[in-house]
């Protein structure tokens, strides 16, 4: 995948942007928005997975 197939930062689902703000955290707050994080995208490809099989 060349740079101009990657998806720019405008076109994503945001998650750039959260991974910014979850940047800015103290230690912390950072690994528990990371976890958070983590569980959301877990939970769309479960849910993506489901989908398609339906």
């Amino acid at each position: 995948m060349s740079e101009h197939d990657a998806p720019r930062a405008d076109e994503s689902d945001g998650l750039l942007g959260r991974i910014e703000v979850i940047e800015t955290q103290p230690l912390d707050q950072r690994a528990l928005r990371y976890d958070q994080l983590a569980e959301e995208l877990l939970a769309e490809l479960q849910r993506s997975d489901h989908e398609s099989a339906e």
